[in-house]
């Protein structure tokens, strides 16, 4: 199994299907877990993926419309029922805080876990697990069940994860994952040097040790990108999302032919949605947010062809895993 993998609990758009469940996807990244827009239906879908709710550390959604956001009352009761050991960063728009805490306390369940609101506001860099409150953020209560679980606060992830603002009928933002360059060691060149053990830990955090640099020793390692844009028109947040990414999640509710409507509503076609890739250089593509009106979804590859995209292309399907890309060298 990759350590960096998107899996795909839900594809449905506004009405799921027979064979669609209402949206919902996690990336699993290096131990960390990014659950996006639950829908209704998520936790089951979790659980038929294999996925647990020790598997999340943040929940990101990108508005409030229901077939994002119904599902979060079940999540979140989840990871108090099954006692979650750290804490859990949940992004939304800021201007459906009162929709969060709704859904978050819906009925009546024991708190046995830290869920750390840090509502979006506006673009930028979000913080989040081991980086401390955001001004004005909720830490969320501290459990009051003496048998709850405690662990210390996690290390900073090794990424950054940013929100870009989206053009929908209600407030959305798109969020990105960004993996800084590093440097890959070179175990030949380390031998001929006579660096080993610890002191190669200690010449990655320093730059040079005992006359060894660095870069005589290890080569470029480029750092990987991931986007997840649902629910919008066109617009400049959409293309600063996609830029560059090694893996673009992306709404495709509508064919082409239907761009009126998408339009109107508020969302993309299968071509747009492929010249967007295409023109970011987007390595790999997963359409998804299909609305029922399609019975092929094999248009939705064809029209995001045709617009020029080149790379891989995934027509996603509910329960369906998807790689990172190996990274660029």
């Amino acid at each position: 199994m990759s350590s960096r993998e998107l899996v795909v609990l839900g594809t449905a758009s506004q009405v799921p299907t027979r064979h669609r469940n209402h949206n919902g996807h996690v990336l699993l990244w290096d131990g960390q877990g990014i659950l996006f827009d639950p829908g209704e239906g998520t936790q089951r879908q979790m659980l038929r993926a294999g996925v647990s709710a020790h598997d999340l550390h943040r929940i990101c959604v990108t508005h409030f419309h229901g077939d994002h956001s119904l599902g979060l009352a079940g999540v979140i009761q989840r990871i108090n029922l099954d006692r979650v050991p750290h804490t859990v960063t949940a992004h939304y728009p800021a201007s459906g805080r009162h929709y969060f805490e709704r859904l978050r306390y819906a009925t009546a369940y024991r708190e046995t876990v830290r869920l750390r609101e840090e509502p979006v506001a506006e673009t930028g860099e979000l913080t989040g697990p081991g980086h401390g409150h955001a001004d004005g953020a909720d830490p969320g209560p501290a459990s009051t069940d003496p048998s709850a679980q405690t662990s210390p606060a996690p290390s900073p992830p090794p990424f950054t994860l940013s929100a870009h603002r989206l053009s929908h009928p209600v407030e959305a933002f798109g969020y990105r994952l960004d993996e800084p360059d590093s440097r890959r060691m070179l175990p030949d060149r380390l031998a001929a040097r006579g660096v080993r053990g610890p002191d190669i830990a200690r010449l990655k955090r320093t730059g040079e040790l005992r006359g060894v640099r660095l870069e005589e020793v290890s080569e470029p390692r480029p750092g990987q990108s991931f986007a997840f844009v649902m629910d919008t028109r066109m617009c400049d947040g959409v293309h600063a999302l996609a830029r560059g990414c090694d893996l673009l999640v992306i709404e495709s509710t509508f064919l082409d032919e239907d761009v009126a409507l998408a339009e109107e509503y508020g969302h993309l076609t299968a071509g747009q949605a492929g010249g967007v890739a295409a023109r970011a250089g987007v390595r790999s593509l997963v359409l998804t947010h299909f609305s029922q009106r399609y019975t092929d979804p094999s248009s939705f590859a064809r029209q995001a062809r045709r617009a020029g995209f080149e790379g891989e292309l995934t027509v996603a399907e509910d329960l369906m895993r998807v790689p990172v890309p190996k990274r660029r060298t």
